[in-house]
Parts: C-alpha cells; sequence; structure tokens
C-alpha cells in the first residue's frame, strides 16, 4: 500500500535532531512520494539539497502570504527562475491568502496574482493556503479565471464549510486534508472530506505542524503519520483505508506529475 504525503516542511529545525530516523520511519510507513512545499524562496537551496539526497522527496518554490512583506517585482522574476532551474520542482507555492494572522489583503492578493501567473505560465499547478478567506478567495480565483484562463492546484490543509470546499471544486481544485481532519470536533471539515469527489482528494502532514489524532500530543508532526490523516478519511468516506491510499497516490501523482510507484511496500503502523 502506498500514501503520498503532498505538503510537508521539513526543512525546519525541528527535524534536526533526527532526521534520518523521520526517513526511515516514513518508509516504513509506506510513503513513497512527498512534496515539500516552501514558504518564502531564501528556503530553495536547503529544501533542493534534501531532495537531492532523498529521491522520493519533490518540492515547490513560492512565498507564503505571511511573507508578503518580502514582495517585489524582482522576486516574482527569482520564483520564477528557480521554479525552472531543478526538474524536481512540482509546483509553485505555498501561496495564497490568509487573514487568520494578517489583514493586508491588497499586498496578499498581488503576490498571490503574481504567483497563480507564474505557475499558469509553467504548466505547474499552485499549492494554496487559504486561512479566514475563502470568500475573497473563490472570488479573486474566479475573476482571474475570466481574465487569464484557470490554473490547476490544491486547497492544502483545507478546513472550509462543505459549500466553501464545493467553490473551489466548481474552480477545478483537488482538496487535500491534514491531521486536523481526525480531530473530534473539527465538523466542518468531517463533511467536507465527504463531499470531495475521490478523484480529487489528497492527503498531507503540514509537518511539522497539526500532528493528527492519536499523535496530536507530540510536538512535532511527521510524514509517517500521514497514514493517520489517510485513515480517518477512509473511516468518513465509508471505504477502506488501502482504498483512499490507492486513490490519493494517483491523484498526487497526476496533479503534481509525480513518477508513479512500481512496487507495492507493505503498510506498518506509525
Amino acid at each position: 500500500m502506498h500514501l503520498i504525503d503532498t505538503h510537508v516542511h521539513l526543512n525546519f529545525e525541528a527535524f534536526e535532531p533526527d532526521f534520518e530516523r523521520v526517513v526511515r520511519r516514513w518508509r516504513e510507513a509506506g510513503v513513497v512520494r512527498l512534496v515539500h512545499s516552501c514558504v518564502e524562496p531564501d528556503e530553495f537551496e536547503k529544501i533542493q539539497g534534501l531532495a537531492r539526497r532523498y529521491p522520493e522527496l519533490f518540492f515547490a518554490v513560492g512565498l507564503h502570504p505571511l511573507d508578503v512583506a518580502q514582495w517585489t517585482a524582482s522576486l516574482g522574476d527569482r520564483i520564477r527562475s528557480l521554479a525552472t532551474s531543478d526538474s524536481k520542482v512540482v509546483a509553485i507555492g505555498e501561496t495564497g491568502l490568509d487573514l487568520y494572522r494578517a489583514e493586508n489583503l491588497a499586498e496578499q492578493l498581488e503576490a498571490f496574482e503574481t504567483q497563480l501567473l507564474i505557475a499558469q505560465g509553467l504548466s505547474l499547478p499552485v499549492i494554496i493556503h487559504c486561512r479566514d478567506a475563502a470568500q475573497p478567495m473563490a472570488e479573486f480565483l474566479r475573476s482571474f479565471w475570466k481574465q487569464y484562463g484557470p490554473v490547476k492546484g490544491v486547497m492544502h490543509c483545507w478546513g472550509g464549510t462543505p459549500q466553501e470546499t464545493q467553490q473551489f471544486l466548481d474552480l477545478g481544485f483537488f482538496i487535500s486534508f491534514s491531521g486536523t481532519v481526525t480531530f473530534k470536533n473539527a465538523v466542518q471539515i468531517h463533511e467536507s472530506a465527504r463531499i470531495v469527489p475521490a478523484d480529487r482528494l489528497l492527503v498531507e502532514t503540514d509537518c511539522p505542524f497539526l500532528a493528527p489524532v492519536p499523535k496530536r500530543g507530540e510536538r512535532r508532526n511527521e510524514p509517517a503519520y500521514v497514514y493517520h490523516v489517510a485513515q480517518r478519511v477512509a473511516d468518513l468516506r465509508n471505504c477502506s483505508l488501502s482504498e483512499i491510499a490507492a486513490q490519493t497516490t494517483q491523484n498526487a501523482c497526476t496533479l503534481f506529475d509525480l513518477p508513479r510507484p512500481a512496487e507495492q511496500p507493505i503498510l506498518v503502523e506509525a
């Protein structure tokens, strides 16, 4: 059984003390591909180094909405250049909107629009961060679609209502669920996980954040724990873990144009 963790941040200090053990655990858990997201382009070299060391690791480049104080036109040029410099770059992002921790919507939209155009121009998917911003996000994307045409991508670490989820499905996006889907009181996320079409469903950890139940008490999340995310999604959708693993693996390979796994490893509980 294969699993793909479609959103990780392995370059963070939290992983430095025991990184090789983390790698061993994700391999033992059947995680055969990982997509490393990027918060800001200065991370690129370190993430690239990890991707060179671990063949199953692919990555994105972009600027997070909470870091748009760094935004300049030249930074957009740099993102475009970096995205074409390494064949293991499979996406632009993470980018998007965050109105939970910031109110600078105009500045976030400027950086977001440019990154959407870069993704579109390079035929790459975009990894979208959207927190407390579903309505302005949907409105902006519909406007962008009318002016420039669609962009493929994923709403990562999704926490919206079923109604919000449907808006992004209607725009053609994949929806990715993280450890929050395992939380007991995350009712709207549970409902959203039930309505996403099978061919648009992804799973992720967003590690080192948001450790899933039953690992929620741990200070650090890690890729092996995507097993628990997939298991909870399977439970919510009344299907087997193997079905969710196979479908989300296929979906991730399709969206990010990842090499498809050849052999079937044995999945062990993380």
